[in-house]
């Protein structure tokens, strides 16, 4: 007689990267990769129809009353609300300060809003104000002014939070995909990938023999001293969502050229490659807090990179590769073996709610 088994059911499974051509949201389409670019291209852009969206850069530059501005917004939905490094806190407030400071911007003012879950301790809302105001102070910017919402219990993770920042943009500083030019050097200002794997570690109860820590961190005095020492750099990013890989491909395709890595020169701290091998991840594509990728013009990489290494925050700066010719809008890497691979944007995001 034959034997007979259990029917598994996968209608209530969900996937973080599905396969393209959903009628629905699901989980990808919050992960920075091509999926969110999608959504921002078919819905979002031809809804607003603002020429300011076309350069989907990590803050806008306006001029207003004869200044420049850079103004940003971001959601946080991090869990759990606290991990090895921060809390959702810091990462609400240096991630808006880090998007303005990509722009050149010096951060001044951001706001706040929290979206409560019914039943929620007050305690922990507080542990999270707390951690906000202190990295508002760390960052040298002001919580300017905020807002206040519940959801029913059931329907979050306890707490939600929204910050929108605005800064200051010095004359003469023009950071954009469209400057870079082949021939540009790429740097990194630390280690990848830290972010990421911390989060996942507390997350699932991981243990790697070593505590990974969270880089989350405010980049702007990082940044003012790199522009301060040489006026060649093209464009920064901070590679959050999507990790390095989404931010190189995101300057290629914007800037019509290719970009050519050394993997071995990509600093990745030994517990976090352990982790992400454990794992089944490629670091690449590993949320990072507190480190930015800069394309430099080749004659001032070096005053760049001296730049980045006597700043506390860019001790581990390191050159990773240059731009080419070649493969407009691709990214590939120089493997330790003497090959070459495809580092494409991600589809969705490995890691779920890092950040």
């Amino acid at each position: 007689m034959p034997e007979t088994h259990d029917v598994l059911d996968v209608t209530g499974w969900t996937c973080p990267a599905p396969l393209r051509g959903q009628s629905r949201v699901v989980m990808g389409h919050g992960g920075g990769g091509t999926l969110t670019a999608e959504l921002i291209e078919h819905v979002f852009t031809p809804a607003f129809g603002s020429p300011l969206l076309a350069e989907q850069g990590d803050a806008a530059v306006l001029s207003l009353g004869g200044a420049r501005l850079a103004f940003t917004t971001d959601s946080f939905v991090v869990r759990p609300l606290f991990f090895p490094g921060g809390s959702i806190g810091d990462l609400a407030v240096n991630g808006t300060v880090n998007d303005l400071a990509m722009s050149g911007a010096r951060p001044a003012y951001l706001s706040c809003g929290f979206i409560l879950e019914e039943g929620v301790e007050i305690e922990t809302v507080a542990r999270v104000a707390d951690a906000i105001g202190a990295a508002a102070r760390a960052a040298g910017v002001e919580i300017a002014t905020g807002d206040t919402k519940v959801v029913e219990s059931g329907h979050g993770d306890g707490i939600y939070l929204n910050t929108s920042g605005i800064g200051l943009i010095p004359p003469g500083v023009d950071l954009r995909p469209g400057r870079v030019v082949p021939g540009d050097v790429v740097l990194v200002s630390g280690p990848v990938g830290e972010h990421g794997v911390a989060v996942m570690s507390v997350r699932e109860g991981l243990e790697f023999g070593v505590e990974i820590v969270s880089d989350c961190a405010p980049l702007g005095d990082l940044v003012a001293a790199v522009l301060a020492a040489t006026p060649g750099v093209r464009v920064l990013r901070d590679p959050t969502r999507g990790g390095l890989a989404a931010s190189l491909n995101e300057i290629a395709t914007a800037s019509g050229t290719g970009v050519v890595l050394t993997e071995r020169d990509v600093p990745v701290p030994p517990a976090v490659a352990n982790a992400c091998a454990i794992l089944g991840l490629d670091p690449f594509y590993v949320a990072n807090e507190g480190k930015l990728v800069a394309f430099v013009a080749r004659e001032h990489a070096d005053a760049v990179l001296a730049a980045m290494r006597a700043h506390p925050l860019g001790a581990g700066a390191a050159v990773i590769g240059e731009v080419v010719t070649q493969h407009p809008g691709m990214v590939v890497a120089r493997t330790g073996l003497g090959g070459t691979r495809v580092v494409d944007m991600p589809l969705g995001e490995q890691l779920p709610r890092i950040c």
